[in-house]
């Protein structure tokens, strides 16, 4: 039987692999050796590599990005973390304009092995400035590659399979799956750019990071009730491996297409963008976006308690397309009325 990992647990594992593997990697960023070691993903790093290649860094965020695009240049490898998606927005000229177009403006003279480790996700009233999540921001970008794993497994894998790519790489962890437990494969020889995490023939689920997590709730419910879904996990937003979900969506000419981010020209937009695009006719109903409202995250309590989707968001979505009726349990409602706070064990700093 494969032992349980958390989620944080993985990320430390991937780094730590890492670093022994390549000589010249360095990790640096915002709170990587304070004492919370970024949701303890970098714990006892620094103390088993050496300050020399685990260290904190002062708040510069668009020269600390240069930094690690020059040293990548030279021939090392980078992996930095802004802790905060947020922080990151600091660096946007260094990410855009020079990480993501290095290799292509040097006609593949210079390559940039840089990864950005944010974090993103609600929790504790952090509101509109420090829990954004801007995944089509970042896949927009031409020469960016974005990934955003759901489980401590696709963590594991994501991350170092990110570390050893040659040219930038956007990792995106939301805060709310540092706890989650899974086991871990540490065999997988190549890595896809999405998941088959269920296979059903009534619907289509597409989704990725905490999503997937609700999509999966909300599966079990609906196997209850005689539904079977196909659940597709994004691993990689990109580029997006749309071969596998036109597939899927053929079989079941029905898609919930989920999303982390605002829905107003996102991911999920371009999902279905390109399924119409690709067929007219590929849809059986019209296709259900569920995603955050576009306007910025509330901080209150009495407003971000409606703001996030969840399982039974999904599940109402399931009735629409399916015009079925869906019973909830009650302890499964229960489950969402901490809807603010990632797990009660962890009070910070972000």
């Amino acid at each position: 039987m494969m032992k349980k990992i958390k989620f944080h647990q993985a990320i430390n594992k991937a780094l730590e692999f890492s670093l022994n593997k390549d000589k010249k990697l360095i990790l640096y960023g915002l709170g990587v050796s304070d004492p919370k070691e970024i949701f303890d993903t970098t714990i006892k790093l620094q103390e088993k590599f050496g300050s020399d290649r685990v260290f904190d860094v002062p708040n510069s965020e668009n020269a600390l990005t240069g930094i690690g695009i020059g040293y990548g240049m030279m021939g090392g490898r980078v992996v930095m973390t802004h802790q905060r998606l947020d922080f990151s927005l600091l660096s946007l000229d260094q990410i855009i304009n020079n990480a993501a177009k290095l290799f292509y403006t040097s006609d593949g003279k210079f390559s940039v092995p840089l990864t950005i480790r944010l974090i993103i996700g609600r929790g504790w009233g952090q509101g509109p400035n420090h829990s954004q999540a801007l995944q089509s921001l970042y896949a927009h970008i031409p020469g960016l590659k974005v990934v955003s794993p759901s489980d401590p497994n696709n963590a594991y894998n994501l991350l170092i399979s990110s570390i050893f790519d040659n040219n930038p790489v956007i990792f995106l962890e939301h805060r709310w799956l540092h706890n989650q437990e899974g086991t871990l494969n540490k065999n997988i020889k190549k890595i896809k750019l999405l998941e088959k995490v269920s296979d059903g023939k009534d619907l289509t689920i597409v989704s990725n990071s905490i999503m997937t997590v609700e999509a999966i709730k909300a599966n079990e419910i609906l196997k209850k009730n005689n539904i079977s879904c196909d659940i597709i996990n994004l691993l990689s937003l990109n580029p997006i491996d749309f071969k596998r979900i036109i597939k899927s969506v053929e079989k079941t000419g029905k898609l919930i297409m989920l999303d982390i981010d605002h829905g107003h020209i996102s991911v999920s937009s371009e999902v279905i963008s390109y399924l119409v695009s690709y067929n007219k006719n590929i849809f059986k109903k019209e296709p259900i976006k569920i995603s955050l409202p576009n306007f910025p995250t509330p901080t209150g309590p009495s407003l971000t308690k409606s703001f996030y989707p969840n399982f039974v968001n999904i599940i109402k979505a399931s009735e629409k397309l399916l015009s079925k009726k869906v019973v909830i349990p009650k302890r499964n409602l229960d489950e969402i009325k901490i809807h603010d706070i990632p797990y009660t064990n962890y009070t910070g700093p972000f």
